[in-house]
């Protein structure tokens, strides 16, 4: 109910007294609005739902009452037999709305079509009527009974005879794109089981919706079955087991006929697919993305080469730089060291040669010309064998003593020096007795006589001459018998014969040496030797 009156245009909406305030009542619906109320109720809905659906039904029952029917001029020759051929929307009148009609315009077209084709009706105006069920009303009756049920109306609808099944060619699609390929989608979408689908859209779509469009056909869900073309009815088999044959016969041709049609509508999905200048002009931008991408990336390894190449260099040219500067001061430690070397050398010349002059000039503190000789010797001696702090205490002590001081003090470095040159003469005969007893030893395991092996050399025979001399044969001093408990073994001998005759030749000492080298040579041990 409207409390003011609407204003016209031009007009104003003026209010000279105060609105009381609002207030709820409670309210109890009767009549109408109570059954309206009851409605809403049970189905748990809103009373603006509700209107929505009060709206939809007065839409179709003007629609029914504006429903025109289209007559169809071979409904009289059709053959009441030949049923499943018929086209049961053109009987009802309906060719023109076809699968959009609903339930009460097939009912209102029946009754249409009753009221004018009813066999009574006709035979009371005076036409001739076909006894049975030949007659051409029974297949309005058929086409009522299968648009009625919507099992039976779904699987007529799937072989709609009118239906165009054809899909576009490539040349087709790419000369008009959209004009070709939007009809037939729009076409084919009666087959979703999805109510909501997409449309094919424009050129200047987003490559979101071009991606929804596809993937809802590629993964399309289609309600379409082809149990209407079953060769064989069921209810005609006589047994149980000719209508499992004849189930199972209609199975498989309709699984058959199932695969086709998806076959069908991934063709047609496929062939848009391929034809979508959308399509191409995302690849194309997908191309050009990648390629910079990929220009970017290798650009961006080429600089991290580059730094990695300068980093080298730089860490080249500062090892360079640092092994040039650690050989030019091992060059300069080297030079200086060499300095050095060269001043102590000439320090050293220097001191030698103020020895030997101070030496010289005190006639090498001695009267004597064969004393001056040895000192002279030794002067050189020391020369070769002081170093230069050495050198500088003696020059030092000759030129701050006289005559006898120095000559103390130079007899006392000549003996040091002679005493030094003693302990390293017995270390090195030392060590080389060391290595000539391996050696017999390593000799002797080897399967032979350290001294049979090495011969007699020059030296031996010299030795052995010489011995002979001092002890001719004959006399009483030639026979040295040995013993087995002598504690020196025969490669040892040799060594001790040769090393006694090279001092101090004593008669004694030379005839043991010359039975010690027999004994060596022969390897016979315990008997005597004669000479």
């Amino acid at each position: 109910v409207k409390m003011l009156k609407e204003a016209l245009d031009g007009q104003l909406t003026a209010l000279y007294n105060a609105v009381a305030a609002s207030e709820q009542v409670q309210v109890e619906p009767v009549g109408r609005w109570f059954e309206a109320f009851l409605k809403r109720r049970t189905r748990n809905v809103s009373a603006s739902f509700q209107e929505l659906e009060e709206e939809e039904q007065l839409s179709e029952e003007e629609e029914d009452e504006e429903l025109q029917l289209e007559e169809y001029p071979m409904l009289k020759t059709l053959d009441p037999k030949d049923w499943k051929n018929q086209d049961h929307y053109a009987v009802l009148g309906l060719a023109h709305i076809r699968y959009k009609a609903t339930q009460k315009q097939i009912k209102a077209a029946h009754k249409a079509m009753v009221l004018k084709h009813h066999p009574d009706k006709r035979k009371a105006a005076g036409e001739q009527i076909v006894e049975g069920d030949n007659d051409y009303f029974t297949c309005i009756t058929k086409a009522m009974e299968m648009l009625s049920d919507p099992v039976k109306r779904r699987a007529f609808d799937s072989v709609d005879p009118t239906f165009d099944n054809m899909v576009p060619s490539k040349a087709e699609g790419k000369e008009n794109f959209f004009e070709v390929f939007a009809p037939v989608f729009e076409r084919n979408s009666r087959w979703s089981v999805q109510k909501h689908f997409p449309s094919l859209g424009a050129l200047d779509a987003s490559f979101e919706e071009v991606d929804h469009f596809y993937s809802f056909w590629y993964n399309f869900d289609s309600w379409r079955e082809f149990s209407y073309l079953d060769e064989e009815e069921k209810e005609k088999a006589e047994c149980r087991d000719e209508r499992r044959w004849i189930e199972k016969q209609n199975r498989a041709s309709r699984a058959q006929r199932k695969k086709e049609e998806m076959n069908r509508i991934r063709t047609l999905v496929d062939t848009a697919y391929n034809c979508d200048p959308r399509i191409k002009r995302f690849k194309e931008e997908e191309k050009a993305r990648k390629e910079s991408e990929k220009k970017a990336k290798a650009e961006a390894k080429k600089r991290e080469q580059e730094e990695k190449e300068r980093a080298r260099q730089a860490e080249e040219e500062a090892a360079r730089m640092r092994r040039e500067k650690e050989e030019e001061a091992a060059r300069q430690v080297a030079q200086q060291a060499k300095k050095e070397k060269e001043a102590q050398k000439k320090a050293i010349k220097k001191e030698r040669q103020k020895l030997r002059t101070t030496c010289k000039t005190h006639s090498y503190f001695t009267d004597n010309e064969a004393d001056g000789v040895r000192m002279m010797e030794e002067v050189e001696k020391l020369c070769d064998r002081l170093e230069l702090t050495s050198l500088q205490t003696l020059n030092e002590a000759l030129a701050s003593g006289n005559k006898e001081q120095s000559k103390a003090a130079l007899e006392k470095q000549v003996q040091e020096v002679n005493v030094q040159m003693q302990k390293e003469k017995e270390v090195e005969m030392q060590a080389q007795q060391v290595v000539r007893g391996a050696e017999y030893t390593s000799a002797g395991a080897g399967g032979g006589g350290g001294l049979n092996n090495r011969g007699w050399n020059e030296e031996d025979l010299q030795l052995l001459i010489k011995a002979v001399n001092l002890f001719p044969a004959g006399t009483n001093a030639s026979v040295s018998p040995l013993r087995r408990n002598d504690a020196r073994t025969p490669p040892c001998c040799l060594d001790d014969a040769v090393e006694e005759t090279r001092s101090d030749w004593t008669e004694e000492r030379l005839r043991h040496a010359l039975f010690n080298v027999l004994a060596a040579q022969t390897n016979n041990y315990p008997f005597f030797f004669f000479l």
